[in-house]
């Protein structure tokens, strides 16, 4: 199990916690009321500050609810482990109606997982693949 040290910048910040035992995402919560438009996308501040030991990265991922239910999405989800300052998190609005985010709600999850670092080669050539070079739709629609 990883340690994770949390920093309350606001004394009425919500630490984030998991929902139930076993859940892979900490839920995020608001710290401010926002109303984001159509088409908007806001930063909305957690109140929270984090850190996270070498080898570990936090992933900012949407609530499920949210996005069926309202159409908010998150957006720019990966945070270096080694910033501390206040985690935020952009929402973006895909519905047709405005939304009104309140203070201390659920507004995102986040996830924490081990970095796996790539060794980069430059090649003339890459190998042969039952896919190749076939993009979207191209497994078929049904």
């Amino acid at each position: 199990m990883v340690k994770v040290k949390i920093k309350k910048l606001f004394p009425d910040a919500i630490i984030p916690s998991y929902a139930h035992e076993g859940d892979a995402g900490l839920d995020f919560y608001s710290m401010e009321e926002v109303e984001i438009k159509p088409g908007e996308r806001k930063l909305i501040g957690t109140g929270v500050s984090i850190e996270l030991p070498a080898g570990y990265v936090p992933l900012i991922w949407d609530k499920s609810g949210l996005a069926v239910k309202e159409g908010l999405t998150t957006l720019g989800g990966v945070i270096e482990y080694t910033y501390r300052g206040e985690y935020k998190v952009i929402l973006l609005n895909t519905s047709d109606k405005p939304y009104t985010v309140q203070k201390e709600q659920k507004i995102a999850q986040l996830l924490i997982q081990p970095i796996e670092t790539a060794e980069i080669e430059e090649v003339e050539e890459l190998s042969d693949s039952p896919r190749g070079e076939n993009a979207f739709g191209s497994s078929g629609t049904h």
